[in-house]
């Protein structure tokens, strides 16, 4: 099957499984991108059809994609969040992206490791790394962070803040090594805030100098011009 097709019947078996269901959202399908060879069906649910969307995928007798590959999240800011699995067909070899919006402020979806008992490692991560909820799940708790952190590192609005709070090892930027000469002013990756407004150094650290403007150089004035008799 083409991605279009997986899509096309992807929507179907969801429309015609709850044909009387309350409006909860619309079901639609598109194709991502990757090339001839890569490209996968992406069909965006609601988030109360998530699991259902996951199972219909799963159907051998449909589109019987029988692995699951992958699942985490996206932050889209004031939109939300973005959950994606990717699932895949061992027998029929296509894939499709299962994808959903989650409210920001209330990010909660079904667990789906009873579909998929692999998933409940990524539904870990993506919980702790996001801040996303998943219902029913037995045991979220922590994967990658150390006991007692603080934050989703994932989401947009966590501040990267080992760089304020601890000097990076050796040199950061161009021509700030002991050996260099020039030096600029250090470059921030977005997330990373101004040390002189967070962290131990907040307030303590004066404006950067302005360099000094070297004088313009004086031109040479022109050669007189030769006179008749001169060069004769």
């Amino acid at each position: 099957m083409t991605p279009e097709e997986v899509g096309e019947r992807m929507v179907a078996l969801l429309t015609a499984a709850e044909p009387d269901a309350p409006d909860e959202g619309e079901i639609t399908a598109g194709v991502s991108g990757g090339g001839p060879g890569h490209e996968r069906a992406v069909v965006d649910v609601p988030a109360a059809r998530w699991w259902a969307a996951l199972e219909a995928a799963r159907d051998p007798g449909a589109l019987g994609c029988d692995f699951f590959d992958w699942l985490s999240a996206v932050d889209e800011l004031d939109e939300g969040f973005s959950i994606v699995a990717h699932l895949w067909s061992s027998r029929r070899r296509h894939g499709v992206l299962v994808r959903a919006r989650l409210d920001r402020e209330n990010p909660v979806v079904e667990s789906v490791i009873d579909l998929f008992p692999g998933a409940a490692w990524h539904e870990r991560e993506t919980h702790e790394m996001f801040g996303i909820h998943f219902e029913r799940h037995p045991g979220l708790r922590p994967l990658l962070l150390p006991p007692g952190f603080e934050g989703n590192p994932l989401r947009k609005e966590f501040v990267l803040a080992s760089r304020v709070a601890k000097a990076w090892p050796g040199a950061k930027e161009p021509g700030e090594s002991e050996s260099g000469t020039a030096k600029r002013a250090p470059m921030r990756p977005p997330g990373v805030p101004d040390p002189n407004e967070w962290g131990p150094m907040k307030g303590k650290i004066p404006p950067p100098e302005t360099p000094a403007r070297r004088a313009p150089r004086e031109r040479p004035a022109p050669p007189a011009p030769k006179t008749d008799g001169e060069g004769a």
